[in-house]
C-alpha cells in the first residue's frame, strides 16, 4: 500500500470524524449518534490495526473469505472485539454459514431467504446476528438490494426470525457529485426508515453515506456511515 503508516490511518481517522463532526453541527444534530464504519476491503492488516489502534470500532468487509483471514489474524470473535464486523457486500447463499458464524452484522440482508439462512445459522451461543435491509435505491443494475416499495414488507418478516435482531436500513445510492442529489437518494431511504420508526418498529440504524457523500447522508438522518479510502487510502 503505498504511503502506508499507522500515522496516516490515524490522520485520515481524525479527518473523518471531523467531518463527521462538522455535518452533524450543520444539521444540528449530535455526531455523538453517527456511528462510523470504516470499510477494509482490500486493505492490509496493518492498515486495519492501525485504524483499531487510533479507536476505530466498527469494520466492514465485502468478501466473506478475506474477511475471515483478517479476523483470524486480529483476533476478532463474535461479541469480543477488538471490533464489530459488518458484512457489507452482496451475499451467495453458500456463503451465509461464515457469516453467520463470524459476523457481529450484516447489512446487506435483501430477500427473506437469505435472512432466513442466517437465523438458522447463527450459532445459539451467540447473541442474534444484527442486521440491516439494504435497500435498492436508484437504477442501477449493478446494485443489490430490496426494491424500495418491497422493502418494508420484508423488514417486518425479518424482525419476527428468532436469531437475528433486525436494526434498520441501508442503501448504497448511485454515485453524484450534486449535494443536492445526494440528498434526494438519502432522503428516500430516510422515509422508509422514519415510517417504519412510526409504525412501532424498534429500528435504531439508517446506514447510508460513505467517503464521497457523508455530509448529505448525515443532513438527511444517517445515524452510519461506512468509510474507506477516505480513512484507509487508496485500494491495492
Amino acid at each position: 500500500m503505498t504511503g502506508f503508516s499507522d500515522q496516516s490511518v490515524a490522520a485520515r481517522l481524525h479527518s473523518v470524524r471531523e467531518r463527521v463532526a462538522a455535518a452533524a453541527r450543520a444539521a444540528g444534530r449530535d455526531a455523538a449518534e453517527i456511528r462510523l464504519v470504516g470499510v477494509s476491503k482490500r486493505q492490509p492488516v496493518a492498515a486495519i490495526r492501525a485504524a483499531l489502534d487510533a479507536g476505530l470500532a466498527d469494520l466492514g468487509e465485502n468478501f466473506v473469505q478475506e474477511a475471515v483471514a483478517k479476523m483470524d489474524e486480529l483476533g476478532h470473535a463474535p461479541g469480543a472485539g477488538p471490533a464489530a464486523w459488518h458484512f457489507i457486500g452482496a451475499l451467495q447463499s453458500n456463503k451465509t454459514a461464515a457469516v453467520a458464524a463470524r459476523f457481529d452484522w450484516v447489512q446487506s440482508v435483501d430477500r427473506l431467504k437469505l435472512a432466513e439462512r442466517l437465523s438458522r445459522q447463527r450459532p445459539a451461543a451467540l447473541a442474534p446476528l444484527n442486521v440491516c435491509i439494504q435497500v435498492h435505491v436508484g437504477a442501477e443494475a449493478s446494485k443489490s438490494g430490496a426494491p424500495l416499495a418491497a422493502a418494508g414488507d420484508l423488514a417486518r418478516r425479518v424482525a419476527a426470525l428468532p436469531q437475528l435482531r433486525l436494526r434498520g436500513l441501508m442503501a448504497v445510492p448511485p454515485p453524484e457529485t450534486d449535494p443536492a442529489r445526494q440528498r434526494a437518494w438519502c432522503r428516500q431511504l430516510a422515509a422508509l426508515y422514519f415510517a417504519l420508526q412510526q409504525e412501532g418498529m424498534a429500528l435504531d440504524t439508517l446506514s447510508m453515506g460513505m467517503s464521497d457523500d457523508l455530509e448529505a447522508a448525515v443532513a438527511e438522518g444517517a445515524t452510519m456511515v461506512r468509510i474507506g479510502t477516505a480513512i484507509f487510502g487508496p485500494r491495492a
